[in-house]
């Protein structure tokens, strides 16, 4: 088997590890710019995937809304990805991206808690550019890469709040920031070796926009706060044998910034509260992948996510096992995969007993498929 086939397997590879981020990392992590395009051979590449995730969250005690108890609340819901990569000159890359980087969203049948949840969507789609420039050292080439995104929030809650008298409440709100990435990267081709580093800022966001309250007939002026994490991810892989690949990776996320998202409607009593005072996270992916022949590659891996619950809400630990195959074509190379996510059981403990919620441990399950041609 030709060394070279190694860089087949990358791409089977990047994308179940893209997967795993969207299935098994914590907060409101969904996925991660394909930066990694930047290494890969050809003037010209474009990759795309679509990933969809099917968590289970069911109430096991839910005192203050005793109808909940056995409800599956977590919506499912599809990570897209998308990334085009040219090259400037010989040794200067440059790529743009597209993913969604940050998202949470359930429905509840009843009103849920105090602020009465029917509804509630928040999501992040982030759009990024980032350039790696290369030169030798050694036996290999280190690449220093960098770049920056904007980032467009969009939060959305429909409730029937009890201070209200159980009237309809339905906010919209968006915001748009600016953040920047910055890594390190060595890798030598022949051997199909990458370690890599990268950082990647965090942002306060700030949203406006209104919400339509039923008791006042009318529709307001509302705001938002809310603080997601910077992060760092650190990449290591190997060949370990002819056609056989190593590959691993450690993420760390800023969390602990995350403590309130609120919704307000200024001049009303009208505030929805979400408390999580969460722990940084900490996810921890291992795989291999193998080259069956010249076309065909697959993967296997396991990812751990510590989880960065704190009591304040129902995120728990999760473990992630999955597989994916990489299927190259005349004209470029299918890649598919699948994973099983097992969510731990988690109690809330910082409010009063009728507040405090269980959830019990479950499974669910995601799916992706991408396509990558070059040039």
């Amino acid at each position: 088997m030709k060394t070279s086939r190694m860089f087949v397997l990358l791409g089977a590879t990047a994308i179940t590890l893209s997967m795993a981020a969207a299935a098994g990392a914590g907060g409101f992590s969904r996925g991660t710019a394909d930066t990694d395009i930047l290494f890969e051979d050809g003037n010209f590449n474009i990759r795309t995937s679509m990933t969809y995730v099917s968590p289970t969250r069911k109430y096991s005690v839910n005192r203050f809304n005793p109808e909940l108890v056995g409800v599956d609340y977590a919506d499912s819901y599809v990570v897209p990805s998308a990334a085009v990569k040219f090259n400037i000159l010989e040794d200067l890359r440059c790529a743009g991206t597209y993913t969604q980087s940050f998202g949470g969203a359930a429905t509840w049948p009843t009103p849920s808690g105090l602020v009465g949840k029917l509804d509630e969507d928040f999501h992040v789609n982030e759009f990024g550019a980032t350039c790696g420039y290369k030169f030798d050292v050694g036996k290999g080439r280190l690449w220093v890469l960098g770049g920056a995104f904007v980032e467009k929030v969009d939060y959305q809650l429909i409730a029937q709040p009890v201070r209200l008298g159980g009237t309809l409440l339905d906010g919209t709100l968006t915001d748009t920031n600016v953040g920047w990435r910055a890594g390190l990267a060595y890798e030598i081709p022949d051997i199909a070796l990458r370690a890599q580093i990268m950082y990647r800022s965090g942002f306060d966001v700030e949203a406006t926009g209104s919400a339509y309250v039923q008791a006042f007939g009318t529709t307001l002026a509302a705001e938002g706060t809310a603080n997601l994490p910077q992060s760092v991810e650190m990449k290591f892989q190997t060949g370990v044998a002819p056609g056989w690949l190593a590959y691993g990776s450690v993420k760390w996320m800023d969390w602990s910034v995350t403590q309130e998202l609120i919704l307000d409607v200024p001049g009303t009593p009208i505030q929805s509260k979400n408390e999580y005072f969460w722990r940084d996270g900490w996810t921890v992916t291992g795989g291999i992948g193998h080259a069956f022949t010249d076309k065909i590659s697959g993967t296997a891996f396991v990812s751990w996510d510590r989880g960065v619950g704190t009591g304040w809400d129902l995120t728990a630990e999760t473990y992630t096992v999955g597989v994916g195959a990489s299927l190259k074509d005349k004209f470029g190379e299918l890649r598919v995969g699948a994973a099983a996510i097992y969510q731990g059981d988690v109690s809330e403990t910082q409010y009063t007993e009728l507040f405090n919620r269980s959830v019990d441990a479950d499974w669910g399950y995601a799916l992706t498929a991408g396509y990558a041609i070059k040039w």
